[in-house]
C-alpha cells in the first residue's frame, strides 16, 4: 500500500510541477528510449531542434541489439539459411526528419504531439509521437514510425527489419 500511496504522490506532483514541452524556434529536445517492433528490439536516439513556434527539424537513429536470426527458405529462393545472423547493416538505420509541434494548437503547452516525415537511409517514412515534460529539463517521449515508400525491391532477408511499424519509449530533455 505504502508503494501505491508513493507513487501516486509522485505522479501527482509531476502533473502539478509539468513544464511546456515545445518552446519554438531555439528549443532542443533529446530522446533516448527503447525500440520496439517485429522481429527485434533496440534503442533510438533523436534530437529536434525548434525553427518556429510550431516546426522542428532533427535526426534519429536506431540499432536493433536484439534480432531473431532466420532459418529457411527466404521468399521461396532456392538458398537455406541456417540460423542467419543480421550484420551491423542491417540493425542500424539513421533519418532525417521534421516534425509539426501541436502543443499550442491543442492547448496543453505540457504535452507536445508532433506528427512528421522522415527521410532515412532505408526509406522515406512517417511518425506520430508525444512528449510531455515533468520539469523543465525532463519528461517522457512515445512515438510510432512507418514506412511510406521503400528504397530498394530487392527482398534481402533482413531487409524488413528497417521497414516495417516501429514503436518506441523512453525519456526525453530539455536542452
Amino acid at each position: 500500500m505504502k508503494k501505491v500511496i508513493t507513487l501516486l504522490f509522485l505522479v501527482s506532483f509531476g502533473f502539478i510541477n509539468a513544464q511546456q514541452a515545445f518552446t519554438g524556434k531555439g528549443d532542443m529536445k533529446v530522446n533516448v528510449g527503447a525500440n520496439l517492433q517485429d522481429g527485434g528490439s533496440g534503442i533510438q536516439g533523436s534530437i529536434d531542434f525548434g525553427l518556429g513556434e510550431n516546426f522542428s527539424f532533427g535526426f534519429v537513429t536506431n540499432y536493433l541489439l536484439g534480432v531473431d536470426n532466420y532459418s529457411g527458405f527466404y521468399y521461396g529462393g532456392t538458398r537455406y539459411f541456417d540460423d542467419y545472423k543480421p550484420e551491423f547493416k542491417d540493425r542500424f538505420d539513421a533519418k532525417a526528419r521534421i516534425n509539426a509541434n501541436l502543443s499550442s494548437v491543442i492547448g496543453v503547452k505540457e504535452l507536445d504531439v508532433y506528427p512528421g516525415l522522415s527521410l532515412g537511409l532505408r526509406n522515406f517514412g512517417g511518425h506520430v509521437g508525444g512528449r510531455y515534460f515533468f520539469t523543465d529539463g525532463f519528461g517522457v517521449f512515445t512515438e510510432i514510425g512507418f514506412p511510406i515508400a521503400k528504397y530498394s525491391k530487392e527482398k534481402d532477408v533482413f531487409d524488413h527489419l528497417n521497414n516495417q511499424v516501429t514503436f518506441s519509449l523512453g525519456a526525453s530533455f530539455s536542452l
